[in-house]
């Protein structure tokens, strides 16, 4: 699986910004995926995630509320919808494709960096205050 993550740019606080991961491989449809975000000299922050069906989602407590992720299978893309974007949302974000397909543990394992075998280059998100 390959994944290339766009739609990251300048925005100001308050505003929205949606991010795109398009993905290559026939496996994509049967992976579970998540978004990451991070800052110079920090680690890699899970940001949110969604089950290889798409019906089941989760959030970061710091975007719970403002963010939403989706899925098209068809179109082999998941989606991040962010809105109410804070300054403190500024960061490279990257999405990732679960190691495991048809992962029922999925839903206890989606934070964990580790649990993802494939990563997107990276779009950098900038909130402007």
């Amino acid at each position: 699986v390959q994944l290339q993550a766009s739609g990251g740019g300048l925005v100001q606080a308050g505003g929205s910004l949606t991010l795109s991961c398009a993905a290559s491989g026939r496996t994509f449809s049967s992976r579970g995926m998540g978004w990451f975000r991070q800052t110079p000299g920090k680690e890699r922050e899970f940001v949110a995630a969604l089950s290889w069906s798409g019906g089941d989602t989760y959030y970061g407590d710091s975007v719970k509320g403002r963010f939403t992720i989706s899925r098209d299978n068809a179109k082999r893309t998941v989606t991040l919808q962010m809105n109410s974007l804070k300054v403190e949302d500024t960061a490279v974000y990257y999405c990732a494709a679960d190691s495991r397909t048809f992962y029922s543990g999925f839903q206890y394992s989606y934070k964990i960096l580790s649990e993802y075998e494939y990563w997107g280059q990276g779009t950098l998100v900038t909130v402007s205050s």
